[in-house]
């Protein structure tokens, strides 16, 4: 994380770098914020909050950044899962990744079974974005380099039908975790929502034994537009948490508030890269500091006034 410093934060610092008592001072950074796709209502609560911390901090001349950067990271503190990795109590845990086509649902598939395969967990892959032929084949590709072993059916088959396959498969073979890619748009004469609802059903039946993770994929440079598609995908699945991907030094880091905030879910996982490692655990703390050029432990050590 910490080699993430978005352009917009660049631009975000600046702002908080000036005079605070200039009225422009206020209009720049509302400006500033939603350009970086924070949204109306959170920048205007931001906003709000942060005239009272600084009219508060007294003779305290505490930098206006630091103060700004210690208010971003309380947004985390709300969900205490921001961050957390898959939960494995029991056996077999089971993990479905949902989001639409292109924001990297397949690719985190198959980077999660090859992190806890080398972590000596005994992983199964599904392949249950049976609608689209080449997600089957690029998951197969990462069985293989992964050594997991992959649950599969033709092109065009039931989804549901593959997850069901992959839990039982799973039973029979003492497996820890079943990691299933679903599709994220399928043809005209098919509803998605429906079809990931079947799916869900099926796993909260036949995963009794261990922890469920509905996680939601979502494309970092996408910014507003993946939040229109994830309020339909939480009305479809009991979602527990985001996997934000393609996050580089051209995103946008207001996404990551807006995730948390609008979606009221929390961030697991951050794509920083095609490397199996640049998956990710996300550390909001990391994450505040380098969006805003902070010094290394400013908020993750406690650096920062209360």
């Amino acid at each position: 994380m910490k080699e993430v410093k978005a352009k917009w934060g660049n631009s975000l610092a600046q702002v908080l770098a000036g005079p605070t008592e200039d009225e422009s001072f206020w209009e720049k950074i509302e400006e500033t914020l939603i350009s970086g796709d924070v949204g109306l209502d959170l920048s205007e609560k931001l906003i709000a909050d942060f005239r009272k911390r600084l009219e508060a901090r007294g003779s305290r001349k505490i930098p206006a950044i630091e103060l700004f950067g210690k208010q971003l990271e309380e947004i985390f503190k709300v969900n205490p899962l921001n961050g957390t990795p898959v939960r494995l109590d029991g056996s077999p845990c089971v993990v479905l990744l949902a989001g639409v086509n292109g924001s990297g649902k397949t690719t985190t598939a198959g980077k999660l079974a090859s992190q806890f395969s080398k972590a000596g967990k005994k992983v199964v892959l599904a392949a249950a974005d049976t609608f689209r032929a080449a997600a089957i084949e690029q998951l197969a590709v990462w069985s293989d380099r992964s050594q997991v072993r992959l649950v599969s059916h033709g092109p065009g088959s039931d989804p549901a039908a593959v997850v069901f396959d992959a839990i039982r498969s799973a039973k029979a073979s003492n497996a820890d975790l079943v990691i299933a890619d679903t599709a994220g748009r399928l043809h005209t004469r098919h509803n998605l929502m429906e079809e990931l609802r079947k799916v869900a059903r099926v796993v909260e039946k036949e995963a009794t034994g261990g922890t469920t993770e509905f996680l939601l994929v979502l494309d970092a440079v996408m910014g507003q537009n993946s939040f229109q598609q994830a309020r339909i995908f939480g009305e479809a699945l009991p979602l527990t948490g985001i996997i934000l991907t393609k996050y580089d030094n051209t995103s946008k880091g207001g996404v990551i508030l807006s995730v948390v905030h609008e979606l009221g879910l929390p961030v697991r996982y951050v794509g920083l890269g095609e490397r199996i490692e640049d998956l990710a655990l996300f550390k909001p703390a990391e994450f505040v500091e380098a969006l805003l050029g902070l010094n290394e432990g400013a908020l993750s050590k406690g650096g920062l006034p209360s």
